[in-house]
């Protein structure tokens, strides 16, 4: 069975909650309340799917514009990605030179070079980027 969208029961819809451009936090925080009612009911309408995208929708663009997350820095990435896949110092020797040059560049003392980019990118299987500037 197929529901069909019902542009009076959108109105409806519409008319109780009153959705626009989010531009406080109350409105956000309201905003959230009214998704996360929707999505704990168990069926929703298909005028209730479209409210709830068009929501979260709003929600999105107010939290990029007033929490936008940082851009990394390579040295940040490096750590990241060491952290994250059990990575040691001595692991990286072999990717990008002596144990010197790992331990100036893990010391943020030396910036990572293009080649030494490349061949990390290579070794992390993430793109190059990531570890430029």
């Amino acid at each position: 069975m197929t529901l069909t969208f019902n542009p009076e029961s959108y109105g409806a819809l519409l008319a109780q909650y009153q959705p626009k451009v989010i531009t406080t936090e109350a409105e956000n925080e309201n905003a959230i309340a009214i998704v996360q009612d929707l999505e704990h009911r168990s069926h929703l309408t298909p005028e209730e799917k479209a409210l709830l995208e068009l929501l979260v929708t709003l929600i999105s663009k107010f939290e990029e514009e007033n929490y936008p997350i940082p851009q990394g820095t390579p040295h940040s990435m490096l750590l990241h990605l060491m952290e994250a896949q059990n990575v040691t110092p001595e692991d990286l020797v072999e990717v990008i030179g002596s144990p010197e040059i790992v331990t100036q560049i893990i010391n943020n003392q030396l910036p990572i070079n293009k080649n030494q980019a490349q061949a990390l990118a290579k070794f992390f299987q993430v793109d190059v980027e990531l570890l430029q500037l």
